[in-house]
């Protein structure tokens, strides 16, 4: 595997790390949210925020518009709340079946998701 794309990758995955940041992110999965609004979610101030929001636009996982005098932040890839699912399956400690690259749950300690009839993380 190439170096930069391996680097590139981490600098996503590390974009996600923290946990003020999976809250956005799983607040802008409903629909494009103001930054007033994810301040509310949140709790933290405005420009501690505002660099969180800094860090997933530049790790390519936000995008924003200005809307009248708000910015409305949505995923730019709406399929990366699709990677909870395998953090969580994870965090469960399922048994995992892969084949063919798709995994299916077999066996659970904890949370589902059903994608097309087939348990899948």
């Amino acid at each position: 595997m190439d170096l930069d794309v391996l680097q590139k990758r981490a600098r996503v995955l590390k974009a996600m790390g923290h946990p003020s940041r999976l809250m956005m992110l799983e607040a802008v999965a409903t629909g494009p949210k103001c930054v007033g609004d994810l301040q509310a979610i949140v709790g933290s101030d405005l420009s501690t925020v505002s660099r969180h929001l800094a860090v997933l636009k530049n790790a390519g996982i936000l995008s924003d518009r200005k809307q009248g005098s708000k910015v409305l932040c949505s995923l730019r890839v709406p399929c990366v709340l699709n990677f909870f699912n395998f953090v969580d399956a994870v965090l469960d400690g399922p048994s995992v079946d892969c084949i063919g690259g798709s995994c299916s749950v077999t066996e659970l300690g904890g949370s589902l998701w059903k994608t097309k009839g087939k348990n899948q993380v």
